[in-house]
């Protein structure tokens, strides 16, 4: 579905990662983890094509639909939209921008909200969600853009504990429905538990494949996250990096 060959990464004149060479397989549920300023979010930008490579190539299969969640949503939360209506916008590759919302889409948005557990939600504004709730919308957002690949930058941060369950019972069942999901995340235990692949970063690709592979000691401290002092919450490594071929 996604293959990427000796990529490099450039944020200005800083390289962010080098040589990376992999593949997202189908039907895979994929954390990407590493300490701060590895590389994880960026990484999401390129794959989503909001960030070209320096070098290498990102390959994606012909006709591929992708979403993409960055970690810090642009949407204003004092616009005067109503959750529906954010919901909706799923839709905007069916709609264009011209055409209104039927009434089979405004089944399919709500079917989207009650999948979240937003049912009863539909109307309110969106200044009135709490975190968790704001999140669960933008999931209900994705499953209406019905896509084969999703990109989700830390899309638990700052949530309940309810809320992130729900989230990753339904990235379980977007696996199941054979979809392709990339996540940036911090939690290992979250990893280990509901995820069946890692991609461990550090300026490069430190370990990739399956999570009982990856998650181990040797190369988790290779990573830096053994090394970080435990005060500060960091875990960068700090190691220098040559710049794009």
């Amino acid at each position: 579905m996604l293959s990427l060959e000796k990529v490099c990464l450039q944020r200005g004149a800083r390289t962010v990662l080098q040589d990376l060479s992999g593949d997202f397989r189908t039907g895979s549920l994929t954390a990407v983890i590493g300490p701060n300023g590895a590389g994880k979010s960026t990484l999401l930008a390129a794959l989503a094509g909001d960030l070209a490579p320096t070098s290498g190539r990102i390959a994606r299969a012909p006709g591929l639909r992708m979403a993409y969640l960055p970690q810090v949503s642009t949407l204003d939360r004092h616009f005067p939209l109503q959750v529906h209506e954010v919901v909706a916008l799923g839709l905007w590759p069916q709609l264009g921008p011209w055409r209104g919302v039927a009434r089979a889409q405004r089944d399919q948005v709500h079917a989207a909200l009650h999948e979240v557990g937003l049912g009863k939600l539909a109307n309110h504004p969106l200044q009135t969600l709490s975190t968790g709730q704001f999140q669960r919308m933008l999931f209900a957002r994705l499953i209406l853009q019905d896509a084969q690949l999703l990109l989700l930058d830390e899309p638990f941060a700052a949530m309940d504990e309810p809320s992130t369950r729900d989230l990753l019972d339904l990235l379980k069942r977007w696996q199941d429905q054979g979809r392709t999901v990339v996540t940036v995340l911090h939690d290992l235990a979250q990893v280990r538990e509901h995820f069946s692949h890692a991609l461990l970063l550090a300026g490069h690709a430190v370990a990739w494949g399956p999570v009982a592979e990856v998650l181990q000691p040797a190369p988790l401290q290779r990573a830096g996250y053994l090394l970080a002092p435990p005060h500060t919450g960091s875990t960068r490594t700090g190691t220098a990096r040559e710049g794009c071929a």
